[in-house]
């Protein structure tokens, strides 16, 4: 085990850089500010040694026939859910906000009793434009909280239809997500409630998310940054 405590030398402006109240600055795209300064590997900028050139494939909503079709309702939730997870974890943030209802909303509660989010506290309280807002400041290249070694991994699991009508499914399911921010590993577990629409086409899409931490009162190092 490394016991050298020391901090790294980034060069004369280094003491500097560390006092700065904020690491997130604009940038011309060549010079390194902020985060980048500090700590180059550290950077959403630099290139991933191996990575492929191509952009990512990812999974994208329509993959499993509508109930038009004869589908069963319970696998092509199941195969939503588990997309979701997937577009989480591979970041492709604009397709998951995609997978909302245009008045849809993300909403974790402080705790399991809340009723409602106005007027009260919540850990997230977002409709798009709000998603889309946090996925401009993640997807800054100086956000230092999604710089290299920084992951998630989502398992969903117990997807259960509690209703079907025509004003929409009501879905509660399990999840468990592990993330890895460099030499740091933290687990988030709870229960997702879906309620979930069709547009005109047959496509499933979030009308209300919440999710319920059953570790949201314990102690962390740092706030989420993203969706769970």
């Amino acid at each position: 085990m490394n016991t050298n405590t020391s901090l790294p030398s980034a060069g004369p402006d280094f003491e500097r850089l560390l006092s700065q109240d904020v690491v997130i600055e604009a940038g011309d795209g060549e010079t390194r500010t902020g985060a980048q300064a500090v700590a180059p590997d550290h950077s959403p900028r630099a290139p991933v040694a191996g990575a492929a050139s191509t952009a990512p494939s990812y999974p994208r909503a329509g993959l499993v026939a509508t109930s038009a079709a004869g589908t069963d309702v319970q696998r092509e939730v199941e195969q939503f859910l588990y997309g979701q997870a997937e577009l989480l974890d591979g970041k492709h943030w604009q397709a998951w906000i995609d997978l909302f209802a245009p008045t849809g909303v993300y909403w974790m509660p402080v705790t399991p009793e809340q009723t409602e989010w106005e007027g009260s506290p919540s850990i997230f309280a977002e409709d798009k434009l709000m998603m889309e807002i946090r996925q401009g400041r993640v997807s800054h290249p100086n956000a230092w909280s999604q710089a290299p070694m920084w992951e998630t991994s989502h398992l969903v699991s117990h997807v259960t239809l509690e209703s079907i009508s025509d004003a929409g499914i009501r879905v509660r399911s399990r999840f468990h997500m592990m993330e890895l921010r460099r030499d740091t590993i933290r687990h988030f577990g709870g229960s997702y409630r879906h309620t979930l629409v069709r547009d005109n086409g047959g496509a499933l899409h979030i009308q209300l998310q919440r999710v319920d931490l059953f570790n949201a009162q314990a102690p962390f190092d740092y706030v989420l940054q993203v969706w769970v």
